[in-house]
């Protein structure tokens, strides 16, 4: 029985059209008696693992990876994918159509696209990523989650499975100068958010937003790769972490409208939603593409032996 209690768990905030069951744990962002701290007792067995998300990310830590390829984002273009948008009472959630996947990236297969949502502090003043890198908060964090293509949209079975899940973290930073509603698709989707203030509301989205759009200005070759788990109960360590290094510029009017406009519960006179993040876990251990610099050390010393054997062999012949 417990058992099924974690994987309903998981499956409401995977699957975009589920139905969650009523007994699944109570937990929190707000209240110390359910908040994160509590996860490893509310939510065992997975949120007291050893492989939790998310994690302080040290750069000069990771270490290369030669298999940390580029990816492949089939129908992030399609600006008509983004289904559905709905406040959870935790988060805010974007359904995704079928068809949208991701490849390469030194995945072990393709993955399905299913949603993405967001986590964030309390306005772009009080930061509120998930991960961090070298100690540095980001105002907020997107996450796409994907799911292994082989399973079929089978969640259960991906949460199951210790690479089940495929989740892309890309962080939100303030854009600089006096900009308002930048980028366009940020304007855009963050126009839903008035729609949608109380748990439980969701519009269908029907301006045209394409992930591309979202992910603009984001060098997707650049990433660090570690294995963790769902950030929010049940924790389940299924997850093959891709944090992307360069940041989402935004503006910082759309980034304080998730802090200012939506609420927790049902009750317009519930909390606003804030510090919406779960703290960092303990550290694992994180790769990267390889930098480079031994290649053209290979290449500077190839240089100077060739021109000292050169030398020798001039030498020689005098």
């Amino acid at each position: 029985m417990k058992w099924f209690v974690v994987a309903a768990v998981a499956v409401c905030l995977l699957v975009p059209n589920s139905h969650c069951a009523s007994n699944t744990v109570d937990w929190c962002y707000h209240d110390s008696s359910c908040n994160d701290s509590t996860w490893p007792t509310i939510a065992a067995p997975f949120c007291n693992g050893t492989r939790q998300s998310p994690i302080n990310i040290v750069s000069a830590s990771a270490t290369g990876n030669a298999d940390l390829t580029a990816f492949t984002f089939e129908n992030y273009n399609d600006n008509s994918v983004l289904e559905k948008i709905e406040n959870t009472g935790k988060t805010v959630k974007v359904a995704i159509k079928t068809g949208v996947k991701i490849s390469g990236g030194g995945l072990s297969e393709s993955y399905d696209s299913l949603q993405f949502h967001l986590h964030w502090g309390s306005g772009s003043s009080v930061p509120g990523s998930e991960h961090t890198v070298d100690g540095k908060r980001y105002p907020m964090e997107l996450h796409i989650v994907n799911s292994k293509s082989s399973l079929n949209g089978n969640t259960t079975l991906a949460v199951a499975d210790s690479t089940g899940l495929a989740a892309l973290g890309f962080f939100i930073e303030v854009m600089s100068g006096n900009a308002t509603g930048q980028p366009a698709s940020w304007k855009n989707l963050t126009s839903y958010l008035s729609s949608i203030p109380l748990s439980g509301d969701s519009t269908t989205i029907k301006l045209a937003i394409s992930l591309d759009d979202l992910l603009e200005g984001v060098d997707r070759t650049k990433y660090y790769r570690y294995l963790g788990s769902l950030t929010t109960p049940s924790c389940n360590e299924a997850v093959v972490w891709t944090v992307f290094k360069d940041p989402i510029m935004v503006s910082k009017d759309l980034i304080d409208l998730f802090s200012t406009t939506l609420r927790i519960s049902s009750n317009s006179s519930s909390p606003l939603m804030v510090n919406v993040y779960r703290n960092v876990q303990s550290a694992q251990p994180v790769t990267t593409q390889h930098s480079g610099c031994g290649s053209i050390t290979a290449t500077v010393t190839s240089y100077f032996l060739g021109l000292a054997l050169s030398f020798m062999l001039a030498t020689s012949w005098n």
